[in-house]
Order: C-alpha cells, then structure tokens, then sequence
C-alpha cells in the first residue's frame, strides 16, 4: 500500500494533467470558433491551436507517465540507492563508530542508559575475551560508582593518636583517642550530611550502603562507654567553604546521629570545600585504624601521627584497586614527632581506603 504522501502526490500529478489537457481543448475550440465566427476574427492571428494542442498533449503524456512510467523509475531510484547504501556501508558504519568512539555527548544523545550500559558491558567484553566476567566488572562499576551521589576529590585526611585520659592507660579498657580531620572538594548531592556511630553489626552494614548517610563508626560498648556516649564518637566542628556550621546531635540507646545543613551555598554550586573534624576512641588493644572514603575520589593524602601513644611501630596496608602503587613516607627515627604520610593521585572506588595496624612498645618488652 502506498504512502499517503504518495497518493497525494499521484492525485496531484493527475489532476494537473486533467486540468492542463481541459486547457488544450478549450484552446482548439477557441481556435476552431475564431475561424467560424466573424466577430472572433481578430483572434486568428493568435497561436491558439498550436498553444491548445501543446497542452493537450501535455496533458496526456502526464497522465500516461504517472500510470506507466513512474513506477520504473521509483524501482530503478530504490535500485540505485540500494547499491550505493550497501558501497558506503562499510564508511558510513566507521564514521558512526567514530563518532561514538570520540564524541560521548552524540552517544548520550541518541541511547538510554540501559543502551549505555549494554554497549559498554559488550565492549569490556570484547576487551577481555569473557563476556561473563565483563557483566560482573561492569555491575560492580555502576553500583559502585555511577550509581554514586557524590563524588570527592582533593582529598586529606589528618589523624592524631593519643592515650585516652578517661581509662586504665593498659590492659582491658585501655583506649586511644583518634582525632580525625577531613577536608575534600565535592558537589554535594544533598544540602543536608549526617554522620552516624552505631554498635548494631546489622544497623552499621545498613547505613554504610544508605547514599544519605556520609559517614558511619562501629563502636563495640565497653563497660559504661557505648555507642551513644560522646566520650565514644563525637563531631566537633564542621565548615563550608571555611565558614563553620551548626552541628544537631541525637542519640538513643546503642547509637548517636549527626546532621549538618549546608546551607544556601550548597544549593546550585558547582563545587565546595567541606572540612569536618570528629574524636573517636579505639581500643589499644585492636592494634588497627581503618579510614575508608565512602564516595568515590581522587587524589588522596592521609597523615598518621602516633608520636605519644606508645607505638612502636605500624605497618600500613592500602586497598586501592589500581595498578599504581601509593606512595608512604615515614618520619626519620631519630624525630619525636613521629608521622607517615600515604598519598595516592589516582581514582578510588568507594569503601577502599588505609589501615594502619601497629605493635605497642609494652607488648615487646
């Protein structure tokens, strides 16, 4: 069945003929009645018979070429431009992939994220040579990464070791106080952060996949010290930009939360520089301090001072997926203040970070 634009086009071709060849008769009738009629005398020096027989034949020959000639010369143009499709095919599908290959914005343009997301799990997979595993890869990425608020960059990180005054200073009970200061550059995703301390296993598993909570600390209850004390997890201070926010504490049997709201420079910002400073305690005992980013960043440097705590020593351990090694710097022995710095400027996936696990002075004598 033909297009409607097509029969349209055919009910025009054909109506222009009718017409045209209505025109070539009146003509030859005006010509004939010119040479019959003395008062139509003065028309017989006109061209009206050759005129009337040029639009008549016209008229015919449209007709005819739209019922007999049209069709062949649509199936020879459909010819034609089938051939010259499957000629330039091979270059018309190298400028597509091309322009794929080379310009993001004209695929984000023309697919979906579903369609997204299956061009680059099938184009891992040809990189690899396992599909399987390229589905997976892939997974973990968007889930881990795309599907992510937020994302931080610039990122320090400042810890302080310290003896905690409010317990035995060895054995059961004996804790450190771990100052810990971040600052990073970030979009934020929400006007409002919160940070959390919890001693419920399931409840600290939960929050660390909740986009709305920043920050969450697993603290186990110790004698009259839980979750909810301040002596346990505290967040003392919190800028933007440098200027200080007002911080709201709640708490509750095993837990506390904190929320800070940003504020109006959070709203349609391209990028500010959050700092906020929180004290926690960890067991001495537990020889670890895990500091992992729970968003996505890049560039990161973390410093470690441990020079009054009684350590003798601590190793360091990063888990950053990536096949640039991070850079440690130790202070010199012979210095008081003693400090590692761990630096690494490549891209890290959420929940990775540094442990630094140490060997107390008193348990080698």
């Amino acid at each position: 069945m033909d297009h409607l634009l097509d029969q349209l086009y055919k009910t025009k071709l054909r109506l222009a003929g009718l017409v045209t060849a209505l025109f070539g008769v009146g003509f030859l009738f005006l010509s004939h009645t010119a040479a019959t009629v003395p008062t139509l005398r003065w028309l017989v020096a006109w061209p009206t018979s050759e005129l009337g027989t040029t639009l008549l034949s016209a008229g015919v020959v449209a007709v005819i070429f739209e019922y007999y000639a049209r069709r062949e010369a649509d199936e020879r143009a459909t010819a034609h431009f089938r051939r010259a499709i499957r000629q330039e095919a091979p270059a018309i599908r190298d400028a597509v992939l091309h322009s794929f290959a080379f310009n993001p914005d004209t695929l984000k343009n023309i697919a979906s994220n579903e369609t997204l997301d299956r061009i680059a799990a099938n184009a891992i997979g040809l990189r690899l040579g396992d599909q399987a595993l390229a589905l997976e890869a892939y997974a973990d990425l968007r889930e881990q990464v795309i599907r992510s608020p937020e994302r931080w960059r610039d990122v320090e990180a400042n810890v302080s070791l310290s003896p905690w005054d409010g317990g035995p200073a060895a054995g059961s009970g004996s804790m450190f106080v771990a100052t810990i200061r971040w600052e990073y550059r970030v979009k934020p995703a929400s006007t409002v952060m919160r940070f959390a301390c919890v001693s419920d296993q399931t409840e600290y598993r939960d929050l660390l996949r909740d986009p709305t909570t920043n920050s969450v600390w697993y603290f186990e209850p110790h004698g009259r010290i839980g979750a909810q004390s301040r002596d346990a997890f505290e967040l003392v201070q919190f800028t933007v930009n440098g200027v200080e926010r007002a911080i709201r504490r709640t708490e509750r049997r095993g837990a506390q939360h904190y929320t800070v709201v940003l504020g109006k420079e959070a709203a349609g910002s391209d990028e500010l520089v959050i700092a906020h400073t929180y004290r926690v305690l960890i067991q001495r005992h537990s020889h670890l301090l895990y500091l992992d980013l729970p968003r996505p960043a890049k560039d990161f440097h973390v410093q470690f001072g441990y020079g009054h705590a009684g350590i003798k020593y601590v190793n360091v351990l990063d888990y950053f997926a990536s096949p640039e090694a991070a850079r440690i710097q130790r202070s010199p022995a012979s210095t008081p203040a003693k400090m590692i710095d761990v630096s690494f400027d490549g891209q890290i996936f959420p929940r990775a970070g540094v442990a630094f696990v140490w060997v107390l002075e008193a348990e080698l004598s």
